[in-house]
């Protein structure tokens, strides 16, 4: 279970209620599975009355649903579209389209970025190759996570417990004669992505396309951030794409980098 240490009431405080809700969301946003108004009293230390006021308030808004059992809560369809909206946007940023583009450069195909949402994997940026033929896979798209190369890396980091309630909850559709669709093959798979430390998708999400994709490095921890090279398979082929390791890792690092100043402005800009 991941949650936020708390010790303090205070920590949960602020100067306005807005502010309050704000630090419970932090506090919810920490946790990978549904909770109880009884899990936060006993992290937060807050009073049960006040902590219900506030669910009730976030249930009401589309931020927090709650279960059919009435008890546990989950993230909303509200927060969520908020998240997917933030990482989207956020990609617009100059340097790291930048790196994108040099990526592009250096190797010749349609290079992308993804973080992982709710069950699938979303396309927060790409830079398409000048080469005629290429597949279109815009800024917002979504893919599905147990046959794409980053989705694959997204899973891997996960533990094994996060894995079977994601993915038990999820149809591992066949996409094409590729596609993984057996948990306990795909589960192997995954610890070969973990120990190789980079994925591919070798048409499994569509026939004709090559994907090999490596995670932005993370140092708080695991990381939601991949980029990937992707190409048709007449000029991409499981080879060449090893071949592209190390550009790929470089690009990862120049990525994990913009983070890290994006984090931390006031390091990076000597103040």
């Amino acid at each position: 279970m991941n949650s936020l240490p708390m010790t303090e009431p205070e920590k949960l405080e602020g100067d306005t209620p807005t502010m309050r809700l704000f630090s419970l969301l932090e506090v919810i946003a920490e946790r990978d599975h549904p909770f109880t108004l009884q899990n936060l009293v006993e992290e937060t230390g807050l009073p049960k009355p006040t902590l219900h006021r506030m669910l009730q308030q976030l249930e009401g808004v589309g931020v927090l649903q709650r279960a059919s059992d009435g008890r546990h809560y989950s993230t909303g369809v509200r927060l969520r579209r908020l998240a997917s909206n933030l990482l989207i946007n956020n990609t617009y940023h100059g340097s790291r389209r930048l790196v994108l583009r040099q990526l592009v450069e250096e190797v010749g195909e349609s290079c992308n970025l993804t973080a992982f949402t709710g069950s699938e994997v979303v396309y927060l940026d790409r830079v398409e190759t000048a080469a005629p033929l290429r597949f279109y896979l815009r800024p917002g798209s979504r893919v599905p996570a147990h046959c794409s190369s980053s989705g694959k890396l997204f899973l891997a980091q996960m533990t094994a417990a996060q894995r079977r309630r994601l993915l038990g909850h999820t149809q591992l559709t066949s996409f094409t004669n590729k596609t993984e669709t057996d948990p306990v093959k795909l589960e192997k798979d995954l610890e070969t992505v973990r120990r190789n430390g980079y994925a591919i998708d070798d048409e499994e999400f569509l026939p004709g396309l090559l994907c090999v994709a490596v995670l932005v490095p993370n140092p708080a921890g695991r990381s939601n951030l991949a980029v990937a090279i992707q190409a048709p398979i007449m000029r991409l082929t499981h080879d060449k794409a090893l071949h592209f390791l190390p550009a790929l890792q470089r690009a990862a690092q120049a990525l994990a980098a913009i983070e890290s100043e994006t984090a931390h402005p006031a390091t990076a800009y000597g103040s």
